[in-house]
């Protein structure tokens, strides 16, 4: 792009900006608004994986979901034009997409006569006949079949991988979900998008994003008592007790750190992260900062093998076959390979499930620590000092639990561990309820035509439980309602459940929910049939390595 200004009122065809992004523009769209966000990349508080993942895509859902209205208005400054007509999302860089660089564009100018040749789309594209503003893209099959004729065409597709009993079996995920959701044409996955919004403005209408503080004042009585019964204990030698006390505190604590981190609590962005990193730095030893990176990615990329980091556990846990490929993560930058200990803890996962989980918090410390040293941080922008109080944060709580607690006030070394060893555990039912609600849904991949609605739906399920204990699962129990509309504060997520069915019955979209044995039961299934597939993976390794040895892999 040349130096001058490009005027905001610019109409970019599909074909010009994919020739930006294979430039290396970082480029969506919003509200049919043209957002070159190269110059905040470095700057958005909650990472550049976030922006990265909505490369040619059509972002507005997601981006209404995740931010503020200050924050989108934000973006305006790096409007570059607009588009016309309805847009076909490319499958981003990150994600393996592949753009055509265009010699031809000027940014401030409409662009120069091509090659016929060249104005065709790449292969992630358009599924539907364009608009006339946009360049003739080859429609998809999926385009305007029905769901039952789209799976019938993937499941014959995939025929030829029935010797593969792993690959069979991912076939039939994704046949599945085709069959049992809406189809994945855009007349169907416009209309969802209209509902949703919809369903959005009447949330809103009700003042359900609005947070009821007095629900707070209840919550806080709740800290305080916990926070007595620590001290207490600790101050007459209980230490296991004290220790059990702690851990619940820690427990509660987060559901406001997880409100926090959205903005659900004063709304305004600096207020709420200081409120986190009050609690979750100094009081628990966690990186807010670093949940928000993970987790803002979670919410766009929800139950992706290779994107989505809540479910990349490896060598412990693996929730889908394809982690067997040794897959590359986009999140870790790295191969999470599938070795001797990955194969000998998977097919034992669903026993190792909750004494693993018991282990969790210590996980959080190292990912928290790595987020805070190794650099990953935002160092520029509104954000930039958040890392420095957070590791003041840091700094505080292990000289008032490290040194403060387990040095100075509990005497023998049996006694610490075993406080240390409570007090963590303790938060196990976390754990539980975080992977309790995406471990047993789908992770197949319908597609870039899906709309952010049923892509959520698909993959996150809630948990019924009576309304006397919403205090235990903290706003955790309603994940469908959440990963839909995140801001919303935890205590009206009840009430907003009742307009998700609503939207669910309109729509025809499943709503997946259990009670919380139930939910349990679901995951340690899903744990048990990959587990069975390592078996099954391992015989099909040994019968292709006797035929590589045989010869018979050789063209024979």
């Amino acid at each position: 792009m040349s130096g001058r200004p490009v005027p905001r009122d610019r109409i970019w065809s599909r074909r010009e900006i994919e020739g930006l992004i294979a430039e290396g523009r970082k480029i969506f769209i919003l509200d049919d608004q043209v957002i070159k966000a190269d110059a905040w990349l470095p700057f958005h508080p909650g990472g550049e994986k976030a922006i990265l993942h909505m490369i040619g895509r059509d972002g507005t859902d997601e981006i209404r979901a995740l931010h503020s209205l200050e924050a989108q208005a934000q973006m305006q400054r790096y409007v570059i034009g607009k588009i016309k007509g309805r847009w076909e999302n490319f499958l981003p860089p990150i994600q393996g997409g592949v753009f055509r660089p265009n010699f031809h564009i000027e940014a401030d100018g409409p662009s120069q006569p091509r090659p016929q040749s060249e104005t065709g789309s790449s292969s992630t594209t358009s599924s539907v006949p364009p608009s006339p503003v946009f360049d003739p893209v080859e429609p998809l099959n999926t385009g305007t079949k029905s769901s039952t004729s789209s799976a019938s065409s993937v499941f014959d597709n995939d025929l030829d991988v029935k010797s593969d009993p792993i690959e069979t079996r991912l076939a039939a995920e994704r046949t599945s979900d085709l069959l049992k959701y809406p189809s994945i044409d855009h007349v169907s996955q416009d209309s969802i998008v209209e509902k949703y919004r919809e369903t959005e403005r009447l949330i809103r209408a009700a003042g359900l994003y609005r947070c009821p503080y007095g629900s707070y004042a209840i919550e806080c009585t709740r800290y305080l008592l916990l926070l007595a019964g620590f001290l207490i204990t600790l101050h007459y030698s209980y230490f296991a007790l004290s220790g059990a006390f702690l851990g619940a505190l820690w427990h509660q604590l987060v559901f406001t750190v997880h409100d926090a981190g959205h903005m659900g609590i004063t709304h305004d962005f600096h207020t709420d992260t200081c409120i986190g990193i009050l609690i979750a730095d100094f009081i628990g030893g966690l990186s807010i900062g670093w949940w928000k990176r993970n987790h803002n990615v979670h919410h766009i990329v929800t139950n992706s093998p290779e994107h989505d980091p809540d479910i990349e556990h490896l060598p412990f846990f693996a929730i889908t076959p394809r982690f067997f490929s040794s897959l590359r993560s986009t999140y870790y930058d790295r191969v999470l390979k599938f070795d001797a200990l990955s194969k000998w803890a998977v097919s034992k996962q669903n026993w190792l499930y909750y004494p693993i989980l018991l282990f969790g918090r210590f996980n959080l410390y190292r990912l928290s620590w790595e987020y805070l040293l190794l650099g990953q941080a935002p160092k520029r922008g509104p954000a930039w000092w958040h890392r420095y109080f957070e590791l003041v944060g840091h700094v505080f709580f292990w000289t008032w639990f490290g040194y403060g607690v387990l040095y100075k006030s509990i005497p023998t070394a049996w006694d610490r561990f075993v406080f240390v060893m409570i007090s963590h555990m303790l938060t196990a039912p976390l754990h539980v309820q975080i992977t309790l609600s995406h471990f047993a849904m789908s992770t197949a991949d319908l597609g870039v035509h899906e709309s952010f609605p049923q892509k959520m739906l698909r993959t996150t399920m809630d948990v019924d439980c009576p309304t006397w204990l919403d205090f235990f699962h903290g706003g955790l129990q309603f994940q469908a309602v959440h990963h839909l509309y995140p801001r919303i504060p935890r205590h009206n997520l009840r009430e907003a459940q009742k307009y998700v069915r609503k939207f669910c019955a309109e729509t025809g979209i499943p709503y997946v929910i259990y009670g919380f044995g139930q939910g349990n039961q679901e995951v340690i299934s899903r744990l048990g049939e990959v587990a069975k597939q390592v078996r099954v993976y391992e015989e099909c390794r040994k019968v292709c390595a006797k035929e590589l040895v045989e010869g018979h892999g050789f063209g024979h």
